[in-house]
């Protein structure tokens, strides 16, 4: 099939899938695969779901038999999905627990053109170790460095949550050629911490990632799961939703509510990226030369 030619004038919908899931991972594939086609009857050209969206997230606690929810890549998740990208004619990005090899596993988002065709993997690199997200003792940090993908829609790249809170992470994506940054995340309150910190922890979550948009110059797409979850028992994480897309000024354009599952939508045009970067050439009056301290922990 002939690739088609992305017009720096064309205009594409992108959707970010706020998604509540359950303990069954075939449920939360159908459910998942629902959206997807839910949001290309809608006009949505590329898809991204929240992260590890095909199990309860599991991280709240330390126990090894959720090693057993891990996929390979390639492997029966990703033909799924390979599929379905080339059925309805999008782009789609999705994060799954990857299986690499007997006690090496990753947090990974594939990303598949409108084609079906896997043009990649994101490991996630900055991997958390806080109170209920225990990640660290599931993932081994990306190995393949921050990357765009050439899609039928323009240049893409993808992030996974923690990312999210490193300036690092979206100005080297951007700086392989990303126009639009993707956030896959799972990210929520401890309940009883919610009434004290949530309105500040909400508000810090969404800014830096705005500041990202402004500073590199580009969309940002962050699809958040909702609902509340426990698996490990106890007070659990009630994820706060409210994902949304902010265009390259970090104005948003679109943002879901806190309690229910949603589609969230927007038009976004590469005129704008190139509009921006102009005006607001920051990639410009980088001083490349005055930055090697960034390579170490901290410069006394």
């Amino acid at each position: 099939m002939p690739r088609r030619a992305h017009s720096k004038n064309s205009k594409t919908v992108v959707a970010a899938i706020q998604m509540r899931m359950v303990e069954d991972p075939d449920k939360n594939q159908r459910a998942a695969e629902k959206h997807f086609r839910d949001a290309a009857k809608q006009g949505a050209n590329v898809v991204c779901l929240p992260e590890l969206y095909r199990s309860l997230y599991f991280c709240q606690e330390e126990d090894h038999k959720y090693f057993a929810l891990a996929d390979t890549i390639p492997g029966p998740t990703t033909k799924r999905l390979g599929k379905l990208a080339k059925e309805l004619d999008i782009v789609l990005v999705a994060s799954l627990f990857e299986r690499r090899a007997a006690g090496l596993y990753h947090n990974t988002a594939v990303i598949f053109d409108a084609t079906g065709a896997m043009l990649g993997r994101y490991r996630k690199m900055h991997i958390p170790d806080d109170p209920l997200f225990y990640e660290k003792f599931y993932f081994t940090p990306g190995d393949l460095g921050f990357r765009s993908w050439s899609t039928e829609r323009g240049p893409i790249g993808v992030c996974v949550c923690w990312d999210q809170w490193f300036p690092e992470s979206a100005r080297l994506t951007a700086m392989a050629g990303a126009e639009t940054l993707f956030f896959p995340t799972a990210i929520g309150w401890h309940p009883g911490e919610k009434d004290q910190y949530g309105h500040a922890q909400h508000g810090s979550w969404e800014t830096i990632q705005r500041g990202h948009a402004i500073a590199n110059g580009c969309y940002v797409v962050v699809p958040n799961r909702v609902g509340h979850e426990n698996p490990a028992g106890g007070a659990g994480i009630q994820f706060w939703g409210q994902s949304f897309i902010a265009d390259p000024s970090g104005t948003l354009i679109a943002k879901a509510g806190s309690d229910d599952e949603e589609i969230l939508l927007a038009e976004i045009e590469p005129r704008r990226v190139e509009e921006q970067r102009t005006h607001w050439p920051f990639l410009r009056d980088r001083r490349i030369d005055a930055y090697a301290g960034l390579t170490q922990r901290l410069t006394d």
